[in-house]
């Protein structure tokens, strides 16, 4: 969890869907593998980003939630809510509204995906790497333990950084 008292909002993820076997579960399972953002008082959401819908690889969604505040592009400080997940995708969103502002891959191996639409927000599958029952899926990465797990994560605001672990195994 990740809490800003200007906004009075908390940050938390929710994980994955189950049971892994991903074709005894049609559809996007919504609420799963999503980053919500609630208010402190009333619990109401005030906005939910799914990452994966339709997890079939096991990626959950409960990493660490870093907050920092950054200028954008026009030199404006924006409050930003940053979340490596487990997929193996860095989201950045504007944290008082959800808006995504950026989704980058943690390392250019990551193949489940082939990119996230910023426009829809949505994951782009490549489907030689699914995990559906009349396919076997080699080489797939991240594996189920992900590119980046449930480490703590850090930022640095006079450097403007981030700092996190990551894993680099695949899986079939």
């Amino acid at each position: 969890f990740a809490y800003d008292p200007d906004t009075n909002l908390v940050y938390y993820g929710s994980g994955n869907p189950a049971p892994w076997n991903e074709t005894m579960r049609p559809g996007d399972n919504k609420w799963t593998m999503t980053i919500w953002g609630r208010d402190l008082d009333t619990g109401a959401a005030k906005f939910g980003y799914q990452k994966t819908p339709h997890d079939e690889w096991d990626f959950a969604g409960i990493n660490f939630m870093m907050l920092s505040e950054q200028k954008d592009k026009d030199g404006n400080l924006r409050k930003l809510l940053t979340h490596p997940d487990r997929n193996g995708i860095v989201y950045t969103l504007d944290r008082t509204d959800g808006t995504l502002i950026s989704a980058d891959k943690i390392d250019d191996t990551v193949n489940v995906f082939k990119k996230v639409d910023i426009k829809t927000g949505l994951p782009v599958r490549d489907p030689e790497y699914g995990t559906r029952m009349d396919h076997l899926g080699k080489d797939i990465c991240p594996s189920a333990m992900g590119y980046h797990n449930q480490g703590l994560d850090s930022y640095d605001p006079t450097k403007e950084l981030f700092f996190l672990g990551v894993n680099h195994i695949c899986m079939d």
